[in-house]
């Protein structure tokens, strides 16, 4: 059955050959509203949030961020955060904005000031927004955790007690290079391959980190034959991944988001830690821009988004079934 046929059936939208068909997402959790995304200066938002106050109607906060948006966790923090204002700060009903972009594209956005943050996961380029003048703050949100998973059959012979992550992707290199100089493909297992999400998000940066740290480029030409460059986002990353027996990296919220029929065919073969050395820790920081729509309202969740009470109980109190699914931000970094 072809790939787009089986992501179809497990409702996830699926690339084609157009950029613009790349870029298409499933829905938006517990959204109040959606849109598509637009390139330039105005952005439609993916869905918006008002704290259960249906007569919001101004949108006074933009936040960016790919996988922590489709996990549900920006519009959990988006309906405490209203709920708080109105609250505690005896404030008119509002709504906030979650705009879908992974790390590159957040910060871009953040920089053409389509949005007041952006929530990413490269500290480099976090680094660069603020040296640029992009952004003007940076706070510590959550920890994410990488995972390196990959189909039950284990081509590759990962052992899971004895490798660590390069070791492992040593030999998803090895493996894969082998399958692709035999005749015919193995017919007593699947061959080894790995899939990159290709799209310049912080996964597809954490992959190409791991792959340089044991010398190899995969994606330079002629590119490996078995690397392959899937630029979506990261649900049907891992969607994709699944229905063709590769290995991948994704990260513990896009995991614990996704249905079983995805996660069922596939094994954890390596995971993230709260270590601050670990390098399948995936900490994510909140930037607040220098071209904001609302400063008052923007600064105020940069100083809520940090507070024991406010967006870190969020994150204690955020799972999937029992699963909680991100750590808190470290007291200090």
């Amino acid at each position: 059955m072809p790939l787009i046929t089986v992501l179809s059936n497990i409702g996830f939208s699926v690339p084609n050959a157009s950029a613009q068909a790349i870029h298409q997402r499933g829905p938006a959790p517990n959204a109040t509203s959606s849109g598509t995304n637009t390139t330039g200066p105005a952005l439609a938002p993916r869905a918006t949030y008002n704290g259960g106050y249906n007569d919001a109607q101004d949108i006074r906060v933009r936040i960016a961020n790919g996988g922590a948006g489709q996990s549900g966790l920006i519009g959990a923090w988006a309906d405490a955060f209203v709920k708080y204002c109105v609250e505690e700060r005896q404030a008119k009903p509002f709504k906030v904005g979650w705009y879908l972009g992974d790390t590159t594209e957040s910060l871009g956005f953040l920089a053409a000031g389509s949005v007041d943050i952006a929530v990413t996961y490269n500290k480099a380029a976090e680094a660069q927004s603020i040296s640029s003048g992009a952004a003007t703050q940076n706070v510590y949100g959550f920890r994410d955790h990488f995972l390196l998973v990959g189909p039950k059959s284990n081509p590759a012979q990962l052992d899971t007690e004895k490798d660590d992550i390069l070791s492992m992707f040593n030999k998803i290199v090895t493996g894969g290079n082998a399958d692709i100089t035999v005749s015919t493909p193995p017919d007593n297992r699947t061959s080894v391959r790995f899939l990159s999400r290709f799209d310049k998000s912080a996964t597809n940066i954490k992959e190409s980190e791991l792959f340089i740290t044991i010398g190899q480029v995969p994606w330079a030409l002629a590119y490996s034959k078995w690397y392959h460059q899937y630029p979506v986002f990261p649900l049907q990353a891992l969607a994709g991944a699944s229905a063709l027996s590769e290995y991948t990296i994704t990260d513990r919220g896009t995991w614990l988001s996704s249905p079983t029929s995805v996660t069922d065919a596939l094994q954890i073969y390596k995971a993230g830690s709260d270590g601050a050395q670990d390098p399948l820790l995936n900490p994510a920081h909140v930037l607040l821009g220098s071209h904001v729509a609302d400063p008052e309202m923007s600064k105020l969740f940069m100083e809520w988004v940090a507070m024991k009470d406010g967006g870190q109980k969020v994150i204690r109190e955020f799972k999937k079934g029992t699963e909680v699914l991100y750590s808190e931000a470290p007291k200090a970094e």
